[in-house]
């Protein structure tokens, strides 16, 4: 009777074992599964982000492709301007070159038409006459008493020498111009032809260019005659010496400057050895 008992007893406990086991292994299935979702939406989480950071990057890669796109077209552009600039810098470094030439040329002309007229005059005393250069141009600066009596217009005739001799210059050379300045001292005049000094100065001016063209066959398109009374002194005029210096008439043989003017305006082109 007590193996009967038994055996019932030790069935149970086996049922109630294998039960327990299956009861475990669910729950350790199910916590299982729980952990693998959690995992799954983790990775999914993760998956996400670095798509949204792929994305991200291709944002910043095609921003940066236009970015270079952009600076290609910056540095095309600035080598471009940077070679007009180059070409611009040879090309006024060829027209300064051009100018040096001409105004050195200028310079020797200058020279040598001051030469001529030293030359011309020579029989003529310092203070009858002074020739000098001034801003490119040859300055005859000749006094009152070897042109005029005091208060006249009229030429007299040792002034008459001296203008044939610049007269001969400029017919030998066609390429100057010539600007005849009459000058006075402010000592008032009193003279029933002029009723001042501008007046006088003017005559005086005229006069010259007169026999200049009559006399000389000098071209009157050449010559411009003007007056400039007694506000351009070249001495002070508090002294009868000074005064003397100021009481003159200066003929200004001026060269011409067109092939100058041309280059400086753009209008031409020298060629350079």
């Amino acid at each position: 009777m007590k193996k009967i008992f038994v055996l019932p007893f030790i069935l149970a406990c086996i049922i109630m074992l294998s039960s327990c086991v299956a009861k475990r292994k669910y729950v350790g299935a199910m916590r299982n599964a729980d952990n693998l979702r959690t995992q799954n939406l983790a990775l999914n989480d993760k998956i996400s982000y670095l798509n949204d950071s792929i994305s991200h990057m291709g944002d910043r890669i095609a921003n940066l492709q236009s970015n270079i796109g952009s600076l290609e077209g910056i540095y095309r552009s600035t080598n471009k301007e940077l070679n007009m600039s180059k070409d611009e810098i040879a090309a006024q470094g060829k027209r300064l070159m051009q100018l040096q030439a001409l105004i050195d040329q200028q310079h020797k002309n200058t020279e040598a038409l001051r030469k001529k007229v030293v030359d011309a005059l020579t029989s003529f005393n310092t203070n009858e006459l002074t020739i000098t250069v001034k801003n490119g141009k040859v300055y005859v600066s000749m006094q009152e008493s070897l042109l005029f009596s005091s208060g006249s217009a009229v030429v007299n005739p040792k002034g008459k020498e001296a203008l044939a001799k610049v007269a001969e210059v400029m017919n030998a050379n066609p390429d100057i111009n010539l600007n005849v300045e009459g000058h006075t001292d402010p000592v008032p005049i009193h003279n029933k032809m002029y009723d001042d000094n501008w007046s006088l100065s003017v005559a005086r001016a005229v006069s010259i260019t007169h026999v200049l063209v009559d006399n000389y066959g000098v071209i009157p398109a050449r010559i411009i005659a003007s007056g400039r009374s007694q506000y351009d002194p070249v001495a002070e005029n508090e002294s009868a010496g000074g005064r003397a210096l100021n009481r003159r008439t200066e003929i200004i043989l001026e060269p011409k400057l067109n092939e100058l003017m041309d280059v400086i305006y753009g209008n031409k082109t020298v060629g350079m050895k």
